[in-house]
């Protein structure tokens, strides 16, 4: 399943698509026939991506929580008109507890999930702002975003809830330049972003590897690609939410039981 042709030779940015939900969603969008910059804080996964994607895909390396290198790479990608697609992915899974967590794994974990999904959306929604046909911006929050924060990854879920409340605020300002916007809240998929360490930056500690005896539950979970058909649907009517559950309905009970938690507690004073 492909976009409508009213995207195809258009201009799409994805972030975080050195690997996961985003070399997906760049390849798939290359196959709609449109332009691709793929984003990625690592350069060699940025190039061999677009590389393998091919038909003027693109790298672009900067790193999302530097809102001075969003905004310049926002300038440099200005020269190749404007953009249609935004896809803000980027996201790292650190694993952390609240009352314990070291500063820096915390500040890692707000400064690109929820920080970088600002300062990206600050940079390069300008650039839509001249673009002909449909125009959309995309959103890769979590099914964690969803339900309590519970398990080994509190500090996800919580920066996850924040990712979530910036695409519905986003929402409600781009409505109001006629772009459309998805919420996409992924369940648990094969992708690398229990390594998501791998990247990071020294100013938050430093690049290191997770042990890999902890993919193992990722290694075994659905490709991303799986999504993709729902996506192209959900885009192509012009947006709103996309829940893709993976666990058999327990994202889908877990969230009703939250609702109706919150629900019964709400008192008039």
């Amino acid at each position: 399943m492909t976009l409508a042709n009213d995207y195809s030779g258009k201009l799409a940015i994805v972030t975080g698509a050195g690997d996961g939900i985003g070399e997906m969603l760049a390849r798939k969008l290359a196959d709609s026939g449109m332009q691709v910059g793929v984003q990625d804080i690592r350069a060699e996964a940025a190039e061999s991506v677009a590389t393998s994607i091919g038909g003027g895909a693109f790298p672009l390396v900067f790193d999302v929580s530097d809102r001075d290198a969003c905004l310049s790479a926002a300038e440099t990608v200005r020269a190749r008109g404007p953009i249609n697609l935004l896809w803000l992915n980027a996201g790292v899974g650190v694993g952390s507890p609240i009352l314990t967590g070291k500063q820096n794994a915390i500040a890692w974990g707000f400064d690109v999930n929820v920080r970088g999904v600002i300062w990206t959306a600050q940079a390069f929604v300008p650039l839509m702002q001249d673009a002909e046909g449909p125009r959309h911006v995309g959103i890769t929050a979590s099914s964690a975003s969803l339900r309590s924060p519970e398990g080994d990854f509190p500090l996800y879920a919580t920066t996850k809830h924040g990712t979530f409340a910036v695409g519905e605020a986003l929402r409600g300002e781009l409505a109001g330049q006629g772009i459309g916007t998805t919420i996409l809240c992924p369940g648990l998929l094969n992708t690398k972003i229990w390594d998501g360490a791998k990247a990071r930056p020294d100013r938050f500690g430093g690049a290191r590897h997770m042990d890999p005896s902890i993919s193992k539950m990722w290694d075994e979970a659905k490709s991303p690609d799986v999504m993709w058909p729902e996506v192209a649907r959900t885009v192509g009517q012009g947006g709103g939410y996309l829940i893709c559950s993976t666990d058999g309905g327990e994202t889908k009970a877990a969230f009703e039981a939250r609702a109706q938690e919150i629900s019964s507690s709400i008192v008039e004073v």
